[in-house]
């Protein structure tokens, strides 16, 4: 399904949920020559470490999605509160579903419907609310998965979780989290490969199909 599918929406809380999310699977999506655009809700400016400008984490991930292969027209930065998306819920769905009618995406990918972060939570419900007759793929952040169905597996090579370690690097102003580094992302890409069948692969869970 995922092969067939050429115009897709990735939505991403905060800069760096989608790089994390599905980095090598953006890779290799636009690798096989589709249009991907990146959405960031928050660029967390409340929690940017001292030492760093406050919108650092706007420049990060223009670094970060252009590593990956998306150009910069299809990267959209919104400046919601960090941890507070869900006090702007109304905004954030009408903002979805002018995206929604401004181009015909055949996938989104939104955050796991069971991950427990408040603003990861918001963007998963009205990314489904405004996309309910879309293909939805949810995403795993497994540091804030309650559970999480792996029902959909995407087969990557190792160039793509490469390619997915260098975007990363790009958030320097992160440190060093365990999620970010090296050793987790290989880790988990090949835990993943191992339940598909093959050396690597990022997991999924299936929110809507339509065939």
């Amino acid at each position: 399904m995922i092969t067939t599918c050429k115009n897709i929406l990735v939505l991403a809380p905060h800069t760096d949920d989608g790089d994390l999310g599905l980095g090598g699977t953006i890779s290799r999506l636009i690798e096989e020559g589709k249009k991907v655009t990146y959405v960031a809700f928050s660029t967390a400016q409340q929690s940017v470490p001292e030492g760093f400008p406050k919108d650092i984490l706007k420049t990060e991930v223009k670094q970060a999605t252009q590593t990956l292969g998306i150009v910069p027209e299809n990267l959209i930065i919104y400046n919601y509160e960090v941890r507070k998306l869900g006090y702007a819920r109304q905004e954030i769905l009408e903002e979805l579903i002018r995206l929604k009618k401004a181009s015909d995406f055949d996938l989104v990918f939104i955050p796991s419907l069971h991950d427990i972060h408040q603003d990861h939570t918001t963007i998963a419900q009205e990314g489904l609310r405004a996309f309910k007759n879309t293909n939805i793929l949810g995403y795993e952040l497994i540091w804030n998965n309650l559970t999480f169905n792996t029902q959909c597996f995407v087969r990557l090579e190792e160039r793509h979780i490469d390619t997915k370690v260098e975007s990363l690097k790009a958030y320097k102003s992160q440190g060093a989290r365990d999620y970010l580094s090296k050793d987790f992302i290989y880790s988990l890409a090949r835990a993943r490969g191992v339940q598909a069948g093959c050396t690597y692969a990022e997991a999924f869970e299936v929110v809507r199909l339509f065939l």
